[in-house]
């Protein structure tokens, strides 16, 4: 049985274009559809962050790309100048690979979001300049508020929901909490 491995994928879905980043460092790594993903690094905390999110337990994924090339991290910040990014889709998608590292089959989507905020930092070290991108990605675990901090009702969290994640199952958060405060807690009688 040959050994395989695993590629993470991530998609930002912008209005002009689509930015396809791969975690690792090496060459521009084509999928099974011909897309070329640059690659980056993800810090250690993002990976944890991912993970947390593909398990459902996190409502806002922080990202942060590292070891981006100067050109691409100005070439990002340039558009966000122009354009804002927020409200772009986000998707995170497990590739895996082959023993001779090539795609088999199709990706997983394992996170699917919206960019909440962009930032670039660039950090020098005297002879050079290392530039990071730190992206925020809510999804529909976000905490129920907009941006006005006003509470979404259990229509307006279903309908925001269904657009986040349109392949998730109906978000019925509000209507089991209230079924909650109605619940006894029984406790074993040893």
């Amino acid at each position: 049985m040959a050994i395989k491995s695993l590629r993470i994928l991530c998609d930002v879905v912008l209005p002009e274009e689509t930015i396809r980043v791969w975690d690792g460092s090496g060459g521009t790594f084509v999928d099974g559809d011909g897309n070329f993903y640059r690659p980056a690094q993800f810090t250690e905390d993002a990976l944890q962050s991912i993970e947390a999110a593909i398990n459902g337990e996190a409502f806002t994924l922080s990202l942060s790309l590292i070891s981006v090339s100067q050109s691409a991290a100005d070439d990002i910040w340039d558009y966000d100048e122009t354009a804002s990014v927020q409200g772009s889709p986000f998707i995170v998608k497990l590739q895996i690979l082959d023993e001779d590292e090539q795609p088999d089959g199709e990706p997983i989507v394992v996170f699917t979001g919206e960019i909440d905020n962009l930032d670039v930092v660039d950090e020098s070290d005297g002879r050079n300049i290392n530039s990071m991108v730190n992206i925020e990605v809510t999804n529909r675990f976000t905490l129920r508020t907009v941006t006005n901090g006003s509470v979404l009702s259990d229509v307006d969290q279903r309908a925001r929901a269904q657009i986040l994640n349109p392949s998730a199952p109906d978000d019925e958060f509000c209507k089991r909490v209230p079924l909650m405060r109605d619940q006894t807690i029984k406790w074993p009688n040893w």
